[in-house]
C-alpha cells in the first residue's frame, strides 16, 4: 500500500506516498525526477508537428509513413507492456495518451495526403481515427479492470521507472512473466529503432525539411537522454548486481539511447538542409509572383 516503508525503512516518504517506490538516497530521487521530465518531454514532442503539418500542409512529404507506423507499432507494445509488466496508472495513462497522439499525427498524415491529391475522403478518415480512439480508450478501460483484480507483485518492470520495486530479485532467473514483457519491450526498441530509417531516407530524398518540426526530435531527443539517465542512475534491487540490473533493463536502453543517436543524425539533416531547395508552398509562391510581374 502507499506509504508503507516497511520494506524501504531508509526510503523518502514522499516518494513512496506518491510513486510507491523505494527512494534510498539522491541518487534514486534524481533517477525518480528526470524519469518525470522524460514523460513530460515525450508528451509534449507532437504539439510541434501538429502546429507545422497545419502551418505548411505538405506533412504527407514531408513524414515517411514507415516512420509514423513504426513509432505507432513501438507505442503500441510499450501500452501492452505496461499491464504485462503490471504498471502504475501513471505509466499506463502516458502510454495511452502516446498512442493517442500517434493516431492524431497519423490521421493528419492521411488528411493532408487525401487533400493534397484533391480527394474528398477528409472526413471518413477523420471518422475512422475517432472510431480507433474510443476503441483504444475502451481496451484501456477493460484492461485497466482486469489489471486492477489481478496484480503479480514479481511481474518484469521493463520501461517502468516508478513502480514498486520487490526485494530478493537477486540474480534469479527471469520468469515466465518477466520474458513476455522482455520480449515486448525489445520488440518495441526494434520498432522505434526502424522508424527513423525511412525518415533519414525521405530527408535525404528530398534534400529538405520543410514539413518537419524539429522540436518533435528535439523533444524526443531531450527525453530518451533523460529516460537512459534516469534507468542508469537506479540503484539496484537489494541483493542484485549491477550487471544483473543493466540486463533486466537493457532493451529499453537500447530503444532509448539507440534512437537518440539516430536523431543525431536527422538533426544533421536540419542543419545540412537548412539553406536547401525552398518548400512547395515558397516554391508555388515564386512562381505566381513572376507571372504576375
Amino acid at each position: 500500500p502507499p506509504g508503507n516503508l516497511s520494506d524501504c525503512p531508509n526510503g523518502s516518504r514522499w516518494v513512496m506516498d506518491v510513486f510507491n517506490e523505494c527512494a534510498q538516497d539522491g541518487r534514486d530521487i534524481a533517477s525518480i525526477v528526470l524519469g518525470l521530465v522524460s514523460i513530460c518531454c515525450f508528451a509534449a514532442a507532437s504539439f510541434p508537428q501538429f502546429y507545422q503539418a497545419c502551418k505548411t500542409g505538405i506533412m504527407d512529404q514531408a513524414l515517411s509513413i514507415y516512420f509514423l507506423l513504426g513509432w505507432l507499432g513501438g507505442d503500441l507494445l510499450n501500452l501492452i507492456g505496461s499491464f504485462l509488466a503490471d504498471q502504475l496508472p501513471l505509466q499506463i495513462y502516458t502510454a495511452v495518451y502516446y498512442v493517442l497522439a500517434d493516431l492524431v499525427m497519423l490521421s493528419l498524415y492521411c488528411y493532408y495526403k487525401v487533400k493534397n491529391r484533391g480527394g474528398g475522403f477528409a472526413a471518413p478518415i477523420n471518422a475512422a481515427f475517432i472510431f480507433l480512439s474510443l476503441g483504444m480508450v475502451s481496451t484501456v478501460s477493460f484492461l485497466g479492470r482486469g489489471a486492477a483484480v489481478a496484480q503479480d507483485p514479481a511481474t518484469f518492470k521493463g520501461r517502468s521507472l516508478l513502480s514498486a520495486h520487490v526485494d530478493e530479485l537477486g540474480s534469479k532467473p527471469f520468469s515466465r512473466s518477466e520474458i513476455i514483457g522482455f520480449t515486448v519491450g525489445s520488440v518495441s526498441s526494434v520498432l522505434y529503432l526502424c522508424s527513423r530509417g525511412p525518415q533519414i531516407y525521405t530527408n535525404y530524398k528530398r534534400k529538405s525539411t520543410v514539413g518537419v518540426s524539429y522540436s518533435l526530435f528535439a523533444l524526443v531527443m531531450l527525453g530518451n537522454l533523460l529516460y537512459g539517465l534516469s534507468v542508469l542512475l537506479k540503484n539496484p534491487e537489494p541483493g542484485q548486481g549491477e550487471g544483473n540490473y543493466i540486463l533486466r533493463h537493457l532493451p529499453w536502453l537500447v530503444g532509448s539511447l539507440g534512437v537518440l543517436s539516430l536523431d543525431v543524425v536527422i538533426s544533421f539533416q536540419f542543419l545540412a538542409y537548412q539553406r536547401g531547395r525552398p518548400g512547395t508552398r515558397e516554391e508555388r509562391g515564386a512562381l505566381l509572383g513572376e507571372q504576375g510581374d
